[in-house]
């Protein structure tokens, strides 16, 4: 049974799509462009910013750069708790936490909000450590974070790590460093996603999550 546990945050912990859709459509209402049913702006949850800034809008590199400024106006005071934890997920981590797993934090979003929101939820008890992407987006893809976390807490084997995360990109990311993966249904990602993606295991809910690290 896996001793390491890498938790990605936006969709597996906490459901923050509120949060995250109002602060993408508020940038992006600063060039001019207006969103009225936010949810068409879910795809933002959980890849890096400017990745999706330029995928789904076609900015340029200067204008992704702008759209993570403005995005931020909002976040850093309104969108940080436009949030809230999955049900049941406070039970699985104090579970991995008395059985004895080392539990990581690793995630896209900036280490600074980050630990606002783990401090908010009252969830940083649980975690060994926390690492987030860096303000000046030089770590922000998923791999480069989970490599970041891994070093950071002194792992070099990883046969006995798994990250848990519900889009490709912490697939993806868990594959890049040797890690078996488990994808979640019922964050933002689709099966088809995961599984293209290579996702070792898939939890339907939270309740299937917990079953496998029982």
């Amino acid at each position: 049974m896996y001793q390491i546990v890498l938790f990605d945050l936006d969709g597996t912990l906490t459901d923050s799509g509120l949060g995250i859709t109002n602060a993408v459509a508020y940038a992006l209402d600063k060039f001019g462009i207006q969103v009225k049913d936010h949810s068409e702006l879910n795809v933002f949850v959980g890849p890096p910013l400017k990745d999706s800034f330029s995928r789904y809008y076609g900015f340029t590199p200067e204008e992704c750069e702008k759209g993570v400024i403005y995005y931020r106006e909002y976040y850093q005071d309104k969108g940080l708790f436009e949030n809230e934890v999955y049900r049941g997920i406070p039970e699985i981590l104090n579970y991995l936490k008395e059985s004895g797993r080392n539990i990581i934090l690793a995630t896209s979003k900036p280490e600074p909000f980050t630990r606002e929101i783990m401090k908010h939820f009252r969830l940083e008890q649980y975690f060994d450590l926390i690492a987030g992407a860096s303000m000046d987006e030089k770590r922000v893809e998923k791999a480069d974070v989970i490599r970041y976390a891994l070093e950071k807490a002194g792992i070099t084997d990883v046969t006995n790590v798994v990250m848990v995360g519900d889009r490709e990109y912490d697939i993806l990311g868990a594959k890049e460093n040797g890690l078996d993966s488990i994808g979640v249904l019922y964050g933002y990602g689709s099966r088809a996603e995961l599984e293209a993606a290579g996702a070792g295991q898939i939890a339907e809910t939270v309740e299937e999550l917990k079953k496998i690290f029982l």
